[in-house]
């Protein structure tokens, strides 16, 4: 995710921070500057620190989402946390609905351990609290304070657990009501039924919010619409790329260079084709690859006509021709890799992008339509 920066790594998992999250931290600041008077500074500090703590639980709760997609052999690439909490960017959703129940149950139970042992650490504090008469439970909350933190530390953990679990797709109860669903109507219709359901909770969900006048929750609502229908056109773009192999799809009229070939011919095939990658052949041999970008940063940083050979990527991705559009796009999803070479057994065939892919699924949703309305018409 772009403008994020790496903080930590756990288990091969990048933990980044996205730079608008520093404004949650200087909300916590202004907030809590206010309740000593005396001395803002001390209340000021006391906000940083419960905002840091409090998007600790949200990333303990997204490394458990992560961890459980671990074990089902599911890559998880990065985790970022955002002002609005956090993300975690796991390759692909789980083939099997248990597997989705685990993954999407792990996060909010995690929030649910962390909510116990904190009931039993504030426990003793509200006790002592009451029998000493300190001051009222209100009171205790809204200064900084040891036994605040600990407070509001679980009230969070508690929120977590429950605003998660709404049934409102992509949230954690949405997904666990999908894959309830997927157990007896499969993937496809429960993603389907999921995400509607997610969108309708996530209007009412905007209304109340904007009724309230609490505008955090109208964002939220927001996301969750967005994110239920970016579910659904995912889930339909791997039913309809499922139906291809990769094979079917590459383009088997592109241009290639030789080893032979300078900088100059690729500049030629880029200002006279549609096409923005080139394999680098010896004969029959796929040796490298060379894309538009590899071009323009030799143009701006090589004064000669070198040859291809020597800009030219030699690590690609590398697939089989029987594979399915989506099998491919989800490994090149994984590998971070936006082109691949498609081979039957030892023989190299062509390349193709994630862009090639994107266009065939474009042209394949378009005639299923058409094959849909044509069935409609027969009867």
């Amino acid at each position: 995710m772009n403008w994020s920066f790496r903080i930590a790594r756990v288990r091969d998992i990048d933990i980044k921070i996205h730079i608008t999250f520093f404004l949650i931290l200087l909300l916590g600041a202004i907030q809590w500057s206010g309740s000593t008077p005396d001395n803002p500074a001390e209340g000021a500090l006391f906000g940083v620190v419960l905002m840091i703590l409090l998007f600790t639980c949200v990333t303990l709760h997204e490394l458990g989402h992560s961890i459980a997609a671990q074990v089902f052999g599911i890559p998880v690439r990065e985790i970022v946390l955002l002002p609005l909490g956090g993300v975690a960017l796991i390759s692909r959703n789980p083939e099997k609905p248990l597997h989705e129940l685990i993954i999407a149950l792990a996060g909010p139970a995690v929030n649910v351990v962390i909510a116990g042992v904190l009931f039993v650490a504030t426990g003793a504090t509200l006790r002592a609290t009451i029998l000493d008469g300190r001051g009222s439970l209100g009171e205790l909350i809204s200064q900084p304070s040891l036994e605040t933190l600990l407070l509001w530390l679980l009230a969070a953990n508690i929120s977590l657990v429950v605003f998660n679990m709404i049934p409102a797709f992509p949230l954690d109860g949405g997904r666990v009501f999908r894959a309830i669903l997927a157990m007896f109507i499969g993937f496809p219709r429960a993603t389907r039924i999921a995400s509607a359901v997610g969108q309708v909770a996530a209007i009412g969900l905007g209304v109340f919010g904007f009724i309230s006048g609490n505008f955090i929750l109208v964002l939220i609502a927001v996301f969750v619409f967005f994110g239920a229908g970016q579910e659904n056109a995912q889930a339909l773009s791997k039913t309809v790329l499922r139906t291809r192999r990769v094979g079917d799809a590459y383009n088997k009229h592109a241009l290639s260079l030789q080893i032979g070939d300078r900088v100059s011919r690729v500049v030629d095939y880029l200002l006279t084709s549609y096409q923005p990658d080139f394999a680098v052949m010896q004969g029959s041999r796929l040796l490298g690859i060379i894309t538009r970008e590899d071009v323009m940063l030799a143009l701006s940083s090589r004064p000669d006509d070198c040859y291809v050979t020597e800009i030219m990527q030699r690590e690609f991705l590398q697939v089989d021709a029987n594979k399915t559009l989506d099998e491919v796009r989800q490994l090149m999803t994984e590998r971070g890799a936006r082109l691949a070479a498609v081979f039957d057994g030892p023989n190299y065939l062509g390349l193709i992008s994630i862009e090639d892919i994107s266009e065939a699924f474009a042209v394949l949703s378009f005639l299923e339509r058409q094959q849909q309305l044509r069935q409609r018409a027969v009867f």
